[in-house]
């Protein structure tokens, strides 16, 4: 059984870069505390637990002196409470979805009302809307943007960072034709990351020429589910956190396995996907 990685895969950048600055924050002040986990993956969670970052749910869970803000970023409003505690920030916020933040800023503050493409509970969305001062909407389908009533009459339009490109796209087409006539100035910004958009196309280059594909990433990650997304309109695809999640029989007949990782999938977890593909 030939097994086949994908060109682009695993941990972004910006997820190495917050890595990084945790590692560093650990060794200079010790235990650490971050609001929220550092990115939706279990096992990365769980490896930098052991190292002394441990993951809170609620400021008001905040026991030590040292917060990290992780790679989806806060609203301002949260950073001001933040402070106001008089808590040392440690800022790891993905330089792209900072870009994205900057930019839901400045059309808010430019008077536009602000449609973010994405997931309203997603924590990266959360931090995005609060940037708009209260004058953005998400929304994944014209339902969602049903609840505005009068359509405005200047309309900003961006994304959440790990969205697909495919998505984006139809979605701002189905929007432009809903309100389009009724808006008198319109600014559509690509905030998509650009490091998720390769994985994707690598993924699904790979998907066209496997019969197989096996996405290994955390469950509740917006960009391992887009992967599993477009991967599965392809060929057939099963999503694992871990190795051991591997069912032999789904590789019956199958002589070429292809494999990509979600953007806070690490390193350790892909080797031991492909270890256990070739035990087989």
């Amino acid at each position: 059984m030939k097994i086949e990685k994908a060109e682009k895969l695993g941990l972004c950048f910006g997820v190495r870069r917050t890595i990084k600055l945790l590692k560093e924050a650990v060794d200079k002040y010790g235990e650490i505390e971050t609001l929220g986990p550092l990115a939706h993956n279990r096992l990365l969670v769980e490896a930098l637990a052991e190292l002394g970052v441990k993951p809170i749910k609620h400021l008001d869970g905040v026991q030590g002196r040292f917060l990290a803000i992780t790679t989806h970023g806060v609203s301002p409003l949260v950073l001001s409470e933040i402070m106001a505690r008089q808590i040392h920030i440690i800022d790891t916020t993905c330089p792209i979805v900072r870009k994205a933040q900057d930019t839901a800023k400045e059309l808010a503050e430019a008077g536009f009302e602000v449609v973010i493409f994405g997931e309203a509970q997603h924590s990266e969305v959360k931090g995005l809307l609060g940037c708009t001062g209260e004058k953005g909407i998400a929304a994944l389908n014209m339902k969602q943007i049903d609840s505005w009533g009068k359509s405005p009459s200047r309309l900003g339009i961006i994304s959440q960072t790990t969205q697909t490109r495919s998505a984006f796209i139809e979605f701002v087409g189905q929007l432009v034709g809903t309100v389009g006539p009724e808006i008198k100035e319109m600014r559509l910004i690509n905030t998509l990351c650009q490091v998720t958009q390769a994985q994707q196309e690598a993924a699904m280059r790979l998907a066209r020429r496997s019969q197989l594909m096996v996405v290994i990433g955390g469950s509740n990650s917006a960009n391992t589910r887009h992967l599993v997304e477009t991967c599965s309109s392809l060929v057939e695809t099963h999503l694992v956190e871990r190795a051991d999640e591997v069912d032999e029989s789904w590789f019956a007949g199958k002589h070429h396995v292809g494999i990509t990782a979600g953007a806070s999938t690490p390193d350790e977890a892909v080797e031991e996907l492909i270890a256990k593909l070739r035990s087989l």
